[in-house]
């Protein structure tokens, strides 16, 4: 990952702290691939995938989440969970970092089918 990744990531842990999330992982990886943020939202875990944009101009975070990307995080997210042996309700998250230094939050970009 490059400084503007981590600066990234590091921006969206700040900005989920202070929306009252607790920061769980940050990378988490597996054989499936990467979640950028694995993050408690009271009794939910969340899965965040954090993009950052140069501009709106090709869409969203949720928009740039394809079908294959999709499927790596859902099945590393169930890794993720059967290793700490949690039972408890889980949602994806995406979180858009402007390079103007805005934030959009996406709760629910997508969910499982």
């Amino acid at each position: 990952m490059n400084e503007r990744g981590r600066e990234a990531e590091a921006r969206a842990a700040a900005y989920l702290q202070s929306q009252g999330l607790l920061i769980l992982e940050r990378n988490w990886r597996c054989r499936f691939g990467e979640i950028d943020l694995v993050a408690r939202d009271s009794a939910t875990i969340v899965f965040v995938e954090v993009r950052m944009r140069a501009s709106r101009a090709f869409g969203g975070a949720a928009a740039s989440i394809d079908r294959a990307k999709r499927r790596k995080l859902i099945a590393a997210a169930n890794l993720f969970l059967s290793a700490r042996r949690l039972d408890a309700p889980c949602r994806f998250d995406a979180l858009l970092i402007e390079a103007e230094g805005g934030i959009e939050w996406v709760r629910d970009a997508f969910r499982v089918d």
